[in-house]
């Protein structure tokens, strides 16, 4: 990188640090650092909330996945919309009107602290694994820009600089700051995803556009899932398959397969309902909104916003992979080394393509892409950590933290712990990435159904039944993060995959909500 790529990276993460410190002033309580005093705009709520939803995973890794597959992807995005449109009209209503900081508050009400306490506890956990596995993706990019290449070190390296530049700015603004944060990081990583689509276009000289949409249609090739792909000495690809790069909709019934059209329309639909419903993260940026309309039409539009950002980035893929189908030596070595891993395609074409000054540019939408899901996360376990266990737990012990300057401060003093918790659970989800056999994109969304698994089934029972106590919603969480385990594992454990990421949160759900409706109300163990 050179001095002018390096000052326009400085620019931007000073630009991130006065905002935060600018929105550090304008907390007065708890209520202002985590839900914004429930006064912001939808279309603010709207776009920094499709940042935090598609995150690093689709700047580094939806490349890799247009790279060895196809556009199928896209029906998860499909699914995104329909699970999001349903927890807009049925669910949202519901915990916004709670008006309590957390949606754990609203479980609370139902099934009592314990219950609240259980279900926040499993949040942090989850959210150490998902957010991990965010910012360890955008570390395998850092690690190639700046280090040359993927290393265990360099990557731990990369994900310790992410995390305390993040943690930093967190801490200071709340989730006011953050919402115009990540608005502004999130049209930042859509500019420079365009900008890079059309370079590496225009780098495919003496091919019109036909003859690439010829290409990518008829002479496709996809990696066969779960095989050992490579390039060898003649010149064939091992571990291929012929098959339309083009192609976008998989009307099979293979439930080994995440993107067709059952898996996007039913597990992920079901998938986005769990996230939308269960997790503080994403959920946090509704109750931010000046009203339950609001914050069901930012939901939406969110969805809505990600599907052009998310092709611009698997189109970045296909391209890449015209380019170097005609010619994997372009670069030497490292081009044919593609073929086999395609994790850092992207970030080196990045670093050996991309000119001075838009290098760097490209850095920044990188940088955006990985921050807007972290800081994001922060603040959510965060307002978890503070609200559901610590302050109630001090209140327990006759400690209570009263004045609103003492509050700011402990969540100010939380927010800087989870971050370095986050960080701490980045490498090892670094190791987890390469046991699991999974793509970037799956591995990602994947470890977010250990979680979800079990919370969605104790908040469907609390929302839309009148059944359930403290010992089921237990029972329910236990078994909904034991059913995914194995699933997660299934390459290690049978040899190969059976059952895709897409169906995971559906079994664990409905599972887990079958073992929490079980549970009598208390009322009814009363009698």
């Amino acid at each position: 990188m050179s001095i002018i790529d390096w000052l326009i990276v400085a620019i931007f993460l000073c630009a991130l640090i006065t905002i935060g410190y600018l929105f550090s002033h304008k907390n007065k309580n708890i209520e202002d650092y985590f839900v914004a005093g429930r006064s912001m705009p939808g279309w603010i709520v709207a776009i920094a909330a499709a940042g935090t939803t598609i995150s690093a995973g689709t700047f580094v890794g939806s490349p890799e996945l247009g790279f060895n597959t196809n556009l199928t992807y896209v029906i998860n995005l499909l699914g995104s919309i329909l699970g999001g449109t349903l927890v807009a009209a049925l669910i949202m209503p519901k915990l916004y009107n709670a008006k309590t900081i957390t949606i754990y508050g609203f479980l609370g009400e139902r099934f009592g602290e314990r219950a609240k306490r259980a279900n926040s506890v499993m949040f942090l956990l989850g959210q150490l694994f998902t957010s991990g596995s965010r910012l360890f993706i955008a570390a395998i990019a850092v690690s190639v820009i700046i280090f040359g290449k993927i290393d265990f070190t360099f990557i731990v390296c990369s994900i310790i600089i992410l995390g305390l530049v993040s943690t930093f700015y967190t801490m200071m603004g709340g989730i006011k700051g953050l919402l115009y944060i990540d608005t502004f990081q999130t049209l930042l990583m859509t500019f420079t995803g365009v900008v890079a689509l059309v370079m590496v276009y225009c780098s495919l000289e003496g091919l019109s556009l036909a003859e690439i949409w010829n290409q990518l249609s008829a002479g496709g090739m996809v990696k066969s899932p779960g095989a050992d792909a490579a390039l060898l000495a003649d010149g064939s690809l091992q571990g291929w398959e012929h098959g339309s790069k083009l192609k976008m909709f998989d009307p099979s019934l293979d439930f080994s397969k995440p993107y067709t059209i059952i898996g996007g329309m039913i597990g992920i639909a079901f998938f986005k309902i769990a996230q939308y419903t269960t997790d503080q993260e994403f959920v946090q940026r509704q109750l931010s909104c000046k009203s339950v309309k609001k914050a069901g039409t930012s939901l939406i539009w969110s969805q809505l916003l990600a599907i052009p950002i998310v092709l611009t980035f698997l189109c970045i893929g296909l391209l890449l992979w015209v380019k170097y189908i005609n010619d994997p030596y372009i670069d030497g070595q490292i081009s044919a080394g593609f073929f086999s891993d395609a994790r850092d395609l992207f970030p080196q074409y990045i670093k050996n393509h991309i000119p001075t000054g838009v290098r760097g540019l490209m850095i920044t939408g990188l940088l955006a892409a990985a921050l807007s899901s972290f800081n994001s996360a922060i603040n959510a376990m965060a307002s978890s950590f503070v609200d559901d266990l610590y302050l109630p737990i001090r209140k327990d012990m006759g400690k209570a933290v009263q004045s609103d300057k003492d509050q700011i401060s402990s969540s100010r003093w939380m927010a800087g712990l989870m971050g370095m918790l986050l960080t701490a659970f980045a490498i090892l989800t670094a190791v987890m990435q390469e046991a699991s056999g999974l793509n970037l994109v799956d591995f990602a969304t994947g470890v977010m159904c250990f979680a979800y698994g079990g919370m969605i089934g104790v908040f469907l029972t609390a929302i839309f039944s009148k059944r359930g106590n403290g010992k089921s919603v237990m029972a329910a969480l236990i078994i909904g993060a034991l059913i995914i385990i194995p699933l997660m594992f299934q390459k290690q454990l049978f040899g190969q995959t059976y059952i895709a990421w897409s169906w995971w949160c559906p079994i664990a759900g409905i599972v887990s909500t079958l073992v929490c409706l079980a549970g009598k109300p208390k009322r009814q163990t009363a009698e």
